[in-house]
């Protein structure tokens, strides 16, 4: 729907920065929705990190030299003090936007690898859809944003930026997860088989073993056969606990490993601890 359908009129809230919110991981400044976005020129950059999507309409976003057009569902994440400015492509360019800073504002957002300066979009039934409608009502509502409601209403939107943006027209991590569904299935049915590995969970969702290594570098950071062998591990400590008097060699080959030092090598390195020991320490503890 336009914005003009949904009838939400333009708000903006600035919020008082104490020493307690200078100390926390993460706190909004300002958040807003603008109906019709004038031009902004910031020769110094904006004092805090600084987040804008197009509602409705088409802007023209120049940082450092580049311009890009930011149609809708398209925003920018801007680092403090980076010159920008914008102004509107068409009659109506209705805007959300929300600034925020922390201690650990720099380090979230690096952990998190957001990519800043450059347009990140989404799909329609994404939530960061309805967020300048999710704020308004926070905003009639007197929503406190003072303290960690404030913080974690930050991390919220910033881990959903992760979750389904999409930036120089790569999937959103959420559709990559669901393109890997089948892998997890299978590793799910045949985690207990030796045999599974690259070559069989590439099948599974069509691709190569290269490409399949590639998505899951993406989403866990970790290889496919490191994703199996995790997997493994946390099925081997669940049958430790649940079965105290079965033997750690007959759990290690019902989780798929054929040699048993490899067994407790995997289970340290993931694990801090071996086989036996992790269920002496957890096992009393059921």
């Amino acid at each position: 729907m336009k914005v003009n359908e949904l009838a939400i009129e333009p708000y903006s809230r600035h919020f008082v920065t104490t020493d307690w919110n200078e100390r926390l991981p993460l706190h909004p400044t300002t958040v807003g929705f603008s109906g019709h976005q004038h031009p902004i020129a910031r020769e110094r950059g904006f004092a805090d990190y600084h987040w804008l999507h197009t509602v409705e309409g088409a802007g023209e976003f120049t940082v450092l030299g580049r311009t890009f057009r930011l149609g809708p569902r398209q925003g920018v994440l801007l680092k403090p003090d980076v010159p920008h400015r914008y102004r509107p492509l068409t009659p109506r360019w209705s805007t959300w936007y929300l600034t925020f800073d922390g201690a650990l504002a720099g380090a979230i957002t690096a952990s998190l690898e957001l990519q800043h300066m450059e347009p990140i979009g989404w799909d329609e039934d994404c939530p960061l859809s309805a967020l300048h409608e999710e704020y308004a009502e926070k905003c009639r509502s007197s929503f406190d944003f003072a303290g960690l409601s404030g913080s974690l209403a930050v991390f919220g939107f910033l881990t959903m930026l992760k979750q389904h943006g999409q930036t120089s027209g790569q999937a959103s991590l959420t559709r990559e997860h669901e393109r890997l569904s089948p892998v997890y299935r299978l590793i799910e049915e045949r985690y207990g088989d030796p045999g599974l590995g690259l070559p069989q969970m590439a099948d599974a969702v069509g691709v190569s073993p290269q490409r399949l290594h590639a998505l899951f570098r993406k989403s866990w950071g970790i290889s496919p056969y490191q994703y199996l062998l995790r997997f493994r591990i946390q099925k081997a400590k669940e049958l430790l606990l649940d079965d105290r008097g079965r033997a750690v060699k007959d759990i290690a080959a019902d989780v798929g490993f054929q040699d048993f030092s490899h067994f407790v090598g995997t289970f340290r390195r993931v694990s801090g601890m071996t086989p036996t020991v992790f269920r002496r320490h957890y096992g009393d503890e059921r």
